[in-house]
């Protein structure tokens, strides 16, 4: 049901703004799927720029709209069907369970486009292999597995603090599934740590913005671990029809972020190191880039 704007606010106010629409074909035509990894990865990313475009007009009080468009046969707009349709999803997305990464909409995509993963950290668990594992075996459309972290992740960010303070993993002795969530991650802390005092020099652990920094280094840093680990534990070492590749959302941007290889910043979706030599080059980049040296001295 729609919401009803509050009694005696102004047309221009900017909650009247921004506009998501779903269109569909009144003929039936089904929506076009990818065809390759790298189609899929150009879609996600253009739908993600689509969507960050649209925000930024209403930051700029200027009114704008996104049209996103659906399958009918997804969603039952046609006539004399009454099966259910098939799952055709053209990528999978192992995201957070943070209530401010609403996938489908950050990437403008609509019903039975993304096969949706979400879990606190975005962990390998049993669970969400087991996920990816139906969706590989099962659904021929996929044609990409997306690991997609967040800035300011609280799971992050809690075990940054444990690694900061020691004393304060006292506070979660008793909680097994938060414990468990911050062992797991306290791995790609100690590494972004290791990687910023290689980079940055040893009092680089004095600057201001340092905690901000480790945060966002290690959300990055457990992308691609994670992203790695996907093509071995899922068996896709000889599938050159699904990719894997993964990509940090930054919540104030609206964009999905990763270092590139010319050490600047890209905001798109980079492909999953194939092994140690590559991800090492990505640690580089990461604690180099514009992204992470702006946040080490903040204005």
């Amino acid at each position: 049901m729609a919401k009803k704007l509050p009694e005696g606010l102004p047309i221009e106010h900017p909650a009247c703004l921004a506009e998501v629409t779903y269109r569909f074909a009144f003929d039936g035509a089904h929506k076009a799927l990818p065809s390759d990894p790298n189609a899929a990865r150009l879609r996600l990313e253009a739908g993600n720029r689509a969507f960050a475009e649209l925000l930024d007009q209403v930051a700029a009080s200027r009114p704008a709209r996104l049209s996103i468009d659906i399958d009918p046969h997804d969603v039952g707009l046609l006539p004399g069907r009454s099966t259910a349709p098939k799952q055709q999803p053209f990528a999978a997305i192992v995201g957070c369970a943070d209530a401010r990464v609403p996938v489908e909409l950050i990437f403008s995509e609509g019903p039975n486009d993304l096969f949706v993963v979400r879990i606190a950290g975005n962990g390998l668990g049993d669970d969400v292999m087991g996920s990816l594992s139906y969706a590989i075996d099962h659904l021929a459309s996929l044609r990409s597995i997306v690991v997609l972290g967040h800035s300011e992740c609280g799971a992050v960010s809690a075990a940054v603090d444990v690694h900061l303070e020691p004393a304060r993993y006292m506070e979660i002795m008793s909680q097994k599934d938060l414990r468990q969530i911050v062992d797991r991650t306290l791995v790609v802390i100690q590494l972004g740590a290791t990687w910023l005092e290689r980079v940055h020099g040893a009092e680089v652990v004095r600057r201001s913005g340092y905690r901000t920094t480790l945060i966002e280094v290690a959300i990055a840093l457990n992308a691609a671990l994670t992203a790695h680990g996907m093509r071995p534990g899922l068996n896709l070492a000889d599938r050159s029809d699904i990719h894997v590749v993964y990509g940090v959302y930054v919540l104030e941007e609206r964009l999905v972020w990763s270092p590139r290889r010319d050490g600047t910043d890209w905001f798109g979706l980079a492909p999953a190191p194939r092994d140690a030599n590559e991800f090492v080059a990505i640690c580089d980049l990461l604690v180099s880039s514009p992204r992470i040296r702006g946040l080490l001295d903040p204005p």
